[in-house]
């Protein structure tokens, strides 16, 4: 299992058979995600002691809300302010790497994990996984799916229910499925 966590944790794709994840990883991630979500307003001290199990690399300024579920948790990494919305999804089976300054919308999904295009492997447990990176000021919009593979570049903004298969370059807004740049930010997108 050592050799299967190894792989999990590199920032290249692989590919996969279920018998072989980790379960006892995924079950304490459940656990901690349970606890989380009965704790209320005064156990700040509970809460933070909670991210720190459940995260690869916790920030004290990431705020899951309520509703969040992740794959194992280890193999997410935080790297500043993260605003995270209900019901939020982290497939997280290779590294997901969530830049300072990120907004993450309602009911979105980042899925590292994959499985065969083929029927009669899929049927046998073979998937893929690839690592996820938003850059530093990503905002992702409502319903939005992030595939495995995908790095967003820092300050652009994904629309809302996106389905994001490949690179999006920095400073730019992009939407649709597939996901396509429409243009860039500009100075005549401030609001003040």
């Amino acid at each position: 299992m050592s050799d299967y966590l190894e792989m999990m944790k590199k920032n290249e794709p692989y590919i996969s058979h279920f018998r072989e994840a980790p379960g006892d990883i995924k079950q304490k991630a459940s656990r901690l995600i349970r606890e989380l979500e009965q704790l209320g307003e005064g156990d700040g001290e509970r809460r933070t002691e909670i991210l720190k199990d459940l995260f690869g690399t916790y920030h004290p300024l990431v705020f899951p809300g309520s509703g969040f579920k992740c794959e194992n948790g280890f193999n997410i990494h935080f790297h500043g302010l993260a605003v995270i919305n209900y019901n939020v999804v982290m497939l997280d089976t290779s590294p997901i790497h969530i830049g300072a300054g990120a907004f993450i919308a309602p009911g979105v999904c980042l899925a590292c994990s994959g499985h065969s295009l083929v029927a009669e492997e899929r049927m046998r447990g073979i998937g893929t996984s690839a690592p996820i990176t938003l850059e530093d000021n990503v905002w992702i919009g409502a319903n939005a799916t992030v595939c495995g593979g995908v790095t967003i570049g820092e300050g652009s903004v994904i629309g809302a229910g996106s389905v994001v298969i490949r690179d999006i370059p920095a400073g730019v807004v992009a939407a649709g499925n597939p996901c396509k740049v429409i243009r860039k930010i500009t100075d005549a997108d401030r609001l003040e």
